[in-house]
C-alpha cells in the first residue's frame, strides 16, 4: 500500500499533494520485471497518477496517463481512478542505458526520449473524455507534468517525482509531490514557497531516510500553517476479468472470432497492466460465436 496526503496552507492560498508510493512502484517492478532505469520511469508515473486520480472528485471517474517518446521504452500508460488505485505498463520494460555521467543518476530522459507527448484524459461519464496534451520538455516526467499544467490547465504547480532503485533493483524508495498555486496566491507567499522547494534535493532520497509524505508537507508547507485534509490509502491494482476479456474477443467480430475457433480452436489474451492470462477453449469461442449471431 502507498499512502497520499492532502493538504493546503492556512491562508488557503497553496494546496499540495504528498505521495510515499513506495510498495507501488515495486509491485510493478516484480509485474513487469523491469531494468532499472524503467522502473524508475514507471515509478514516476505510477506516483503521478495517483496524485491525480486523487484530485477527482467522482466515484467513478478515471484518468489516463501517457507519456509518449521517441526513446526505447516507447510509451508508458498509466490509470487512475479518484481513490489513487493505478495500474500501469510500459511498452518495453527491459531497456537498459548505462548511468548519465552528468549526474550519476538513472537516465529517464534518455529512456522515454525528449521527442513526443504527454497525454492526459480525464474520464467523468460524460459523452466524451477531456484530453490534454502537450510536446514532451525534458522526458523526465515530473518537468513534463509541471509544464503539462502551467500550458493546458494554466495551473502553476511544483511537482517532483522520486525512484531510488535498490542494488538488488528492487524500489528503496519512491514518492513525490504536486503543489499548486491558488489563484489568490501572493508573491510573498510564492517566494515563501520557492524557499522551501529549494530545501528539496531529492524526493526518493527524503523517503528512504524515513520521511513520511506528512513531513514533506511540513518542509514544504513550512511557516505556512499546513493543514492536512486528508490521508488516503493507495494501491496498485489491476481491474481485469474474464468478462472483460470476452467483451474483447466479441468485439473483433463473427469473422475474425470463427477463424480462431477453426485454425486456433482456442484464444489466449493477456492483460498488459497486470500480465494475467486469460484461456478460452473451442466451447468458449463457440458460445461467443452464438452469442453475436443472435445479438
Amino acid at each position: 500500500m502507498g499512502k497520499i496526503v492532502r493538504a493546503i496552507s492556512g491562508d488557503y492560498a497553496i494546496r499540495m499533494f504528498a505521495i510515499d508510493s513506495t510498495d507501488m512502484v515495486e509491485e510493478a517492478r516484480k509485474i513487469h520485471d523491469t531494468s532499472p532505469v524503467v522502473t524508475a520511469a514507471l515509478g514516476r508515473m505510477i506516483t503521478a497518477a495517483s496524485m491525480m486520480g486523487v484530485m477527482m472528485k467522482g466515484d467513478n471517474d478515471k484518468l489516463t496517463l501517457v507519456i509518449k517518446g521517441d526513446g526505447e521504452i516507447k510509451n508508458i500508460t498509466c490509470v487512475a481512478n479518484s481513490k489513487g488505485t493505478v495500474k500501469a505498463y510500459p511498452v518495453n520494460p527491459y531497456v537498459d542505458l548505462p548511468i548519465r555521467e552528468t549526474d550519476g543518476k538513472l537516465d529517464v530522459s534518455g529512456a522515454i526520449g525528449k521527442n513526443g507527448n504527454l497525454i492526459v484524459m480525464r474520464d467523468f461519464g460524460l459523452k466524451d473524455p477531456y484530453i490534454g496534451q502537450i510536446d514532451l520538455v525534458s522526458g523526465e516526467v515530473a518537468e513534463d507534468l509541471t509544464a503539462y499544467y502551467a500550458y493546458s490547465e494554466q495551473q502553476p504547480s511544483a511537482i517532483a517525482l522520486g525512484v531510488l532503485v535498490d542494488k538488488d533493483l528492487s524500489v528503496k524508495s519512491a514518492g513525490g509531490f504536486i503543489i499548486q498555486l491558488m489563484p489568490d496566491a501572493t508573491e510573498e507567499q510564492i517566494v515563501k514557497l520557492e524557499t522551501n522547494l529549494a530545501k528539496i534535493k531529492s524526493v526518493s532520497h527524503l523517503i528512504d531516510e524515513g520521511h513520511s509524505p506528512e513531513k514533506l508537507v511540513e518542509i514544504l508547507l513550512d511557516g505556512m500553517d499546513p493543514l492536512i485534509n486528508e490521508t488516503i490509502e493507495v494501491k496498485l491494482e489491476c481491474d481485469c476479468s474474464r468478462e472483460r476479456m470476452e467483451k474483447a474477443l466479441i468485439s473483433i467480430g463473427i469473422k475474425d472470432l470463427e477463424e480462431i475457433l477453426h485454425e486456433d480452436k482456442k484464444a489466449e489474451i493477456q492483460c498488459h497492466f497486470c500480465n494475467k492470462k486469460y484461456d478460452f477453449d473451442e466451447n468458449d469461442l463457440t458460445k461467443l460465436i452464438e452469442t453475436l449471431k443472435t445479438n
